[in-house]
C-alpha cells in the first residue's frame, strides 16, 4: 500500500510538470515570447530526494532550495544531476556553505552579504553569480533592497571581483485575485530593462526571478524568464 502511494506521488510529480510547461507555453505565447526562453524552477522545501529525482528525471534542470542546512542533508542524496539556487534569505554566517552548494544565489539584498560572498568565492577561486533580490512591494515582512535603492547596491557589488549580478528576483504580496499583482511584475520589468540599459561594468541582466505556483504565468506575461514553483510540482508542503 505504502509503494503504491509513492508511486502514485511520483506519477502525480510527472503530470503536474506537464501541466506546468502547458501554462508556461499558453503565457509565453499570450505575450509573444518564446516559451523555450522560460525557466523552470522546481522548488524543493521539504521536498524528500527521491521527489526531487524524479522532477529532474521529467526535466527539471534547476532546483531552488529556500534553506542552506536542507540543501547540505539533501544535495548528496539526489542521484540526477541538476543545477541549486539558493532562492531563500541567506545569513552571512552560511555563505561558507552556500557558495559550494549552489550555482547561483537569487536572495542577495545588501552590500555586506554580497561582500561575504565575495570573500568566500574568492577562498575557493569561484566567480558566483548572483540575483539581486528587490522588494518590490515594500513589505516588512519580506527580505529584498527597496525598488529605490536597488541601482545603487548593483552599481556597488559590481566592483567586486568575485561576484556576478546575472539579474533581479522578487517576491510581490500575495492576492488571491492575481491581476492585482500585475502591477508589481511590470513594475520589476520596468527596472529590468532600465538597469540592462545602463550597461554597469561586470553587470548582466539576463533573468527576471518572479513568479510561483499561485501566479507564474502573469509573471510571464509581465516579462519573467525564471519562475519558481513548488506545490504547483510537489503538492502542498509537509509541514
Amino acid at each position: 500500500m505504502e509503494f503504491q502511494a509513492a508511486f502514485d506521488e511520483l506519477v502525480m510529480i510527472e503530470e503536474n510538470i506537464k501541466k506546468i510547461r502547458y501554462k508556461i507555453e499558453e503565457a509565453a505565447v499570450k505575450s509573444n515570447r518564446n516559451p523555450e526562453d522560460i525557466i523552470l524552477i522546481a522548488v524543493t522545501k521539504t521536498v524528500p530526494p527521491e521527489k526531487i529525482d524524479k522532477a529532474i528525471e521529467c526535466g527539471v534542470k534547476i532546483i531552488g532550495e529556500n534553506r542552506v542546512q536542507e540543501a547540505r542533508e539533501k544535495k548528496d542524496k539526489v542521484k540526477n544531476q541538476a543545477l541549486w539556487h539558493m532562492i531563500g534569505h541567506l545569513q552571512k554566517n552560511k555563505v561558507k556553505y552556500a557558495v559550494d552548494l549552489f550555482a547561483m544565489i537569487q536572495s542577495v539584498d545588501d552590500l555586506e552579504l554580497a561582500q561575504e560572498i565575495d570573500k568566500r568565492a574568492r577562498a575557493k577561486n569561484k566567480i558566483m553569480d548572483v540575483l539581486i533580490q528587490v522588494n518590490i512591494g515594500d513589505e516588512k515582512t519580506k527580505s529584498g533592497v527597496t525598488y529605490e535603492k536597488a541601482e545603487q547596491l548593483i552599481e556597488n557589488i559590481s566592483t567586486l571581483n568575485n561576484v556576478e549580478v546575472k539579474g533581479l528576483m522578487a517576491i510581490p504580496p500575495f492576492f488571491e485575485n492575481t491581476e492585482k499583482v500585475r502591477p508589481y511584475f511590470k513594475k520589476m520589468y520596468e527596472l529590468f530593462l532600465k538597469l540592462k540599459e545602463k550597461n554597469i561594468p561586470k553587470v548582466e541582466m539576463k533573468y527576471l526571478s518572479m513568479g510561483m505556483t499561485h501566479d507564474f504565468d502573469v509573471a510571464i506575461e509581465e516579462g519573467a524568464n525564471m519562475v519558481r514553483i513548488g506545490t504547483g510540482i510537489f503538492g502542498e508542503r509537509m509541514r
